[in-house]
């Protein structure tokens, strides 16, 4: 593994940790916490988490982590007679995975609960069906980043 790779993979399996330690949280406890909550106070917490995660710092780990991964694969496709780079392969596409199920179900169900009056009818039954679902696909997310950190550091080991 060169040093190029090792500082990537490194990277990589930092952030993949760090923002699968995030939706674990999520997954393991906030949601619940959230769902505790009548209704329009858990629709008006989430409106307010989701207004404040867009943080530059978390969005570098989120994001970034996936730019740095793919970079880390480019320069694993030259060397896949090594057991390290299929690791690299496999970490970067996990983690895709997650940042796929962000983009494609999580943000825009985040954007619809900013539109639901917390105090309106039906917000109940909006923020019920929104908790159940939500946090099924955040374990989505959860796995595969946590998953997806494994990977880069079997291919550490592997290196």
């Amino acid at each position: 593994m060169t040093y190029q790779s090792t500082v990537l993979t490194t990277i990589a399996a930092t952030g993949a940790g760090v923002s699968g330690g995030v939706f674990f949280a999520f997954s393991t406890f906030v949601m619940k916490a959230l769902g505790r909550l009548p209704a329009a106070e858990g629709i008006s917490a989430m409106n307010a988490i989701n207004k404040a995660a867009p943080a530059p710092l978390f969005m570098l780990a989120l994001f970034g982590t996936g730019a740095v991964a793919i970079v880390a694969s480019v320069a694993a496709l030259r060397h896949l007679d090594h057991r390290w780079a299929l690791y690299v392969l496999a970490g970067t596409a996990l983690y895709l995975v997650c940042l796929i199920v962000t983009a494609v179900y999580h943000v825009p169900r985040n954007n619809a609960l900013a539109l639901v009056d917390p105090t309106g009818p039906g917000a109940a039954h909006t923020w019920a069906q929104y908790l159940s679902s939500w946090t099924a696909w955040n374990h989505v997310r959860t796995v595969t980043s946590v998953a997806g950190s494994v990977a880069f550091i079997l291919a550490l080991r592997a290196g």
